[in-house]
């Protein structure tokens, strides 16, 4: 596991400054690059498979993200994808050119990988764009088009036989909200009706235990600084629908001196390259974000490829990491 100060040295920064970044310490004054610098270090020195490099193909190839480059650094989730897709690319010799869903060109490519959340509106402007469309953390599969998807029912799963084994009934929820770009359609979080089924199943859901943040540090801090204001009784532990939500309950709890996993634990969803250096480090379920992003190029890759291609769904599986907050 690579350390705070290999993350500095890579960033050019100091070991202290690395940690309060990877902690979300708002009172360190640090620009927005080199926050970039810091967080894509933490990745970089994360994705630890080297692979020999495929025979190049002149093959050219549009990434369209959702996410703009201050959202990326609220979550780190879609900067790890990204940063998958790029180094995949980079392997094959694939050129990629990076473009936001509302300032498409005219630039010619033989694919569009779609990198987030869509809507109705936006799937028919990126299939107008290009035929040869994969879609990474959404599923088009229904509208006829390749996906790569996280299997979150199994996550969800193992999130709840691990509480389930330590003895843990009393259950909060942090979910997320989320909404689309142009038809600002809030979507469903799936981590939240799976957990939620599970819990009614035994008979263990408690809607005051259930708070709804976006997924960010600032935003998952006021939602539990507003329930803690209303007095209610902790549950014994927390799921929260990402690292970040979960960083934001870390520094609310901190700030209020509830202990954490003593008073309350955490479990989260993602593990983000930065969640092992936290403190308490979190306990969360591993997506496998950096390999989703390698399967991105090599699945628009083979769809160009191949006449006979046809629409494949292909879920991704987790694994839980136990850590210091549960």
């Amino acid at each position: 596991m690579a350390t705070i100060k290999d993350i500095a040295l890579q960033a050019g920064v100091s070991p202290a400054t690395v940690s309060r970044v990877l902690n979300h310490d708002h009172d360190i004054s640090v620009g927005e690059e080199t926050k970039k610098r810091i967080f894509e270090a933490a990745e970089a020195l994360n994705y630890t498979k080297h692979h020999k490099k495929l025979q190049k193909q002149r093959l050219t190839f549009k990434l369209i993200q959702w996410f703009d480059e201050h959202e990326e650094l609220e979550d780190l989730y879609y900067l790890s994808i990204r940063l998958g897709i790029e180094k995949r690319a980079e392997e094959l010799g694939i050129s990629l050119i990076k473009e936001s869903l509302h300032q498409l060109s005219d630039e010619k490519s033989h694919g569009v990988i779609a990198l987030g959340k869509f809507d109705a509106t936006e799937i028919t402007l990126l299939k107008e764009h290009h035929e040869n469309l994969v879609f990474v953390d959404f599923d088009g599969f229904p509208y006829g088009y390749s996906s790569i998807v996280v299997d979150f029912e199994y996550a969800i799963h193992q999130v709840y036989e691990t509480l389930t084994k330590e003895n843990i009934k009393k259950i909060g929820i942090i979910s997320g909200a989320e909404y689309t770009k142009t038809d600002e359609r809030l979507l469903e979080d799936l981590r939240f009706r799976h957990l939620k089924r599970k819990l009614i199943e035994n008979r263990c859901f408690y809607r005051e235990w259930h708070l709804t943040s976006r997924f960010s540090v600032e935003d998952s801090y006021q939602q539990i600084m507003s329930f803690l204001a209303m007095d209610v009784a902790l549950p014994e532990a927390f799921f929260c629908s990402s690292d970040a939500i979960a960083i934001g309950a870390l520094k609310a709890f901190k700030d209020v001196n509830i202990r954490v996993p003593e008073d309350v634990k955490l479990i989260s969803f993602n593990d983000i390259s930065t969640a092992k250096y936290l403190t308490p480090a979190l306990t969360t379920i591993k997506v496998p974000t950096e390999w989703m992003g390698k399967q991105a190029i090599d699945l628009i890759r083979s769809i160009h490829l191949d006449d006979d291609a046809i629409a494949v769904r292909m879920q991704v599986a987790t694994e839980l990491i136990k850590r210091d907050s549960l």
